[in-house]
């Protein structure tokens, strides 16, 4: 008989929980149940992907060891400075969470010093043994789990990771086409945002593969670093092309191919390039090395466009070079890593802002807040009124609490069903089954059946979560141990200190703001464009100021929300309730989303292009200019902060048209009055890019309130519970 996947994982994490629940009794160990926790968390498709989970849970439990502990011996006897020290340390692992790639590592960080704390500070003097027996019996679970994934139908990640990696490639292929298509003209285009979309998913799966196959994959961990230079290529890669295809529309009617004389030759090996990459992928040896092409272009030709239509020239000229270099490294990595020889690439260089690791995230602070403020709530219920569960009420508080501050965008209702079926399912097994068994002989085979059960019953990864709740709710509702002892009352008060955890999560989750999609997406739109408008207020042409070091940070700060809000905002855009809002369709979120997106990019490269050494001649020449349309724009950005639509778009194009007229009119004087040589072409490609910053700018804003204006945002606004 052949066996599918999906019930050889649901027979290894059953045959494994079994295991740990057997070994775990007969050493005589209090709470197994830590150890089916184990088995029940770290449980995934692949080998590699669980030892991986299985070292950070490993770890986590470790760093909650000592911290617990820490704290316990600090404040055993001051129960109030003992829950600021407790909560703080979970606010911190809650906000790490949410910066960190090893988010897992920190859940159990801060979830199990909450356990610890508070199933052996009630005890102090057990403490110790109890952190010890947390470990230990962690350690348990993962290592069952393990020694089962790896002898019994072991899955490696290393196929995934190929499969992944020849799908990343050719969905960038496909991007890559696509794009060109757009600029050149040459038959239609896919739909971009779908197209994107599939670079994400691809790009999301590749880093999950990546992370399992370092683990089970010898080979993998050997070539790590040629693994991580390929992802940071390939991230680079991405971010090119969405800029080279914000700025297509700047070029619409300029003929790139009199202008750049070697482009049909550029473009042509660039799509080979993407071709022979993906055959390396498949096994295939490369057929030679790619050359590195120049890309010359007509000066006459361009010395008679517009200094914005020049301006938009150099741009996209910049783009395909860093396009043409950018391919040229993936295919040296490509051939490292599949062993087909050659010298071997340089390391990317990666371009990291300013201290940016030290910048606080204003909605993981919020996140963290959240997680304590439901920690305090259940702390004070059980210390003022007897409730449900005692101090259960508190420990469960804190992985729950924690996951849903880190995921704002999972609704507390989510989790209602799966942890009543959860608990109506073991609490049947509780009181009509395990009364009846006399030993590990006849609960063994129950725990193999239930647990096999419920993976699966809900092996779709999008059923990740129901499978979760549904172990936990059985590992803690059986209340294994070897002194075997039943009470209905137990089930009863497991559900309604569920009902209490709830109403506190749906409490905390206006603390400190509205966690309400509608509101949360207001929010985050009205803090990029009061970044926005700290950042064109920075702009000023003043060579001789020098910036302090809290307003170089603030620069930095603001710059990052820029770059990192509409991503945010694209996580939240499915939350929107689009029932309760009838003038608002999917659709028009997503185009809001992709236009603030592409305002973002904008405003990346003025900060770029502004940090570029300029003429001092053109400067000052344009200062006044330069100076209106900076204010104009910094208006816009203050009246959007305060109405997503605080202006019409054929007004706002109006406005921003007759500004960027001006500004053209006096750079082409500026530039005949111009002394032959004053200007070097360094300083004129310099400039030119700065320009056409400042178009790319005032096009996406007038495409943002394109997109804006056909929202009714009064809706929005509306309180509802």
């Amino acid at each position: 008989m052949v066996l599918t996947t999906r019930t050889k994982e649901s027979i290894k994490t059953a045959l494994a929980m079994t295991i740990a629940y057997g070994i775990a009794l007969s050493m005589d160990w209090d709470r197994p149940y830590w150890a089916g926790f184990a088995v029940a968390f770290i449980s995934l498709s692949t080998v590699g992907q669980s030892l991986n989970k299985g070292a950070l849970r490993m770890l986590g439990t470790l760093l909650a060891f000592v911290v617990s502990l820490t704290i316990i011996a600090l404040f055993a006897q001051e129960r109030w400075w003992f829950m600021v020290a407790l909560s703080a340390w979970v606010g911190f692992c809650t906000y790490r969470m949410g910066v960190s790639r090893r988010w897992y590592f920190w859940f159990l960080a801060g979830f199990a010093s909450v356990v610890i704390s508070f199933d052996g500070g009630t005890n102090p003097v057990n403490a110790f043994e109890t952190a010890v027996l947390r470990a230990e019996e962690t350690a348990l679970g993962i290592l069952v789990y393990s020694l089962i994934s790896v002898l019994l139908w072991p899955t490696g990640t290393r196929a995934e990771l190929d499969s992944a990696t020849r799908a990343l490639s050719a969905a960038q292929r496909k991007l890559y086409s696509n794009y060109l298509r757009a600029m050149t003209g040459q038959g239609e285009a896919d739909d971009a945002h779908a197209v994107r979309m599939q670079e994400v998913q691809a790009r999301n799966r590749f880093n999950q593969a990546l992370a399992g196959a370092r683990t089970d994959s010898y080979e993998v961990w050997e070539l790590r670093r040629q693994w991580q230079r390929f992802q940071d290529q390939s991230i680079d890669l991405m971010e090119t092309l969405e800029r080279w295809h914000e700025s297509l529309k700047e070029v619409e009617g300029l003929d790139l191919n009199r202008l750049l004389p070697n482009l049909d030759a550029l473009t042509g090996d660039l799509d080979a390039r993407f071709a022979r990459i993906e055959r390396m992928l498949a096994g295939d040896a490369p057929e030679g090395t790619p050359r590195a092409i120049d890309l010359p272009f007509d000066k006459d030709a361009v010395r008679a466009l517009s200094p914005f239509h020049k301006a938009a020239f150099v741009v996209t000229r910049t783009r395909l070079q860093h396009i043409e270099a950018l391919t040229r490294g993936l295919f040296d990595t490509v051939r490292d890593l599949k062993g087909f020889g050659g010298a071997s690439a340089p390391e990317p260089v990666k371009a990291h802002l300013p201290g940016s690791k030290l910048l606080p995230d204003p909605d993981h602070l919020a996140a963290a807040v959240r997680a304590m403020a439901g920690l305090w709530l259940a702390y004070l219920l059980w210390i003022y009124i007897t409730v449900p569960g005692g101090s259960g009420l508190v420990t469960a508080m804190g992985p729950f609490g924690m996951m849903l501050a880190s995921h704002p965008q999972m609704r507390v209702s989510m989790l209602i069903r799966p942890v009543f079926v959860g608990i109506a399912f073991a609490g049947t097994l509780y009181i009509f089954i395990m009364p009846q068994l006399s030993s590990f002989a006849g609960l063994g085979p129950m725990i193999f059946a239930a647990t096999f059960a419920i993976c699966y019953l809900f092996a779709a990864p999008r059923q990740g979560v129901s499978r979760s709740i549904g172990l936990a709710m059985f590992v803690i509702l059986i209340g294994v141990s070897n002194q075997q002892s039943y009470d209905f009352l137990s089930i009863a008060d497991t559900a309604l200190m569920f009902v209490l955890i709830f109403a506190l999560l749906m409490l905390a989750a206006y603390i400190p703001v509205s966690n309400q999609p509608e509101s949360v997406f207001l929010r985050l739109l009205g803090r990029f464009f009061r970044s926005g408008e700290y950042l064109m207020s920075t702009m000023r042409w003043d060579p001789t100021r020098k910036l302090t070091r809290l307003e170089r940070w603030k620069k930095v700060f603001h710059a990052q929300e820029v770059a990192t809000l509409p991503r945010k905002l694209f996580a939240w855009a499915p939350h929107i309730d689009i029932e309760v809002l009838p003038d608002t369709s999917t659709q028009q979120v997503q185009a809001l989303v992709i236009n603030l997106q592409a305002l973002a990019f904008r405003m990346q490269e003025l900060l770029e292009a502004r940090g570029n050494p300029q003429a001092e001649f053109l400067m000052r020449e344009l200062l006044v200019d330069v100076r209106a349309w900076r204010i104009k724009v910094q208006q816009t950005f203050k009246g959007l902060s305060e109405n997503p639509v605080a202006r019409e778009q054929k007004a706002l194009r109006s406005r921003l048209d007759e500004t960027i007229g001006h500004l053209e009119t006096r750079t082409e004087e500026t530039l005949d009055r111009a002394a032959e040589g004053q200007i070097s072409d360094q300083d004129s490609e310099n400039f030119y890019r700065l320009l056409g910053a400042f178009r790319g700018v005032s096009e996406a804003l007038v495409d943002y309130a394109g997109s804006a204006g056909a929202i009714d945002w009064a809706r929005w606004r509306e309180n509802r519970f």
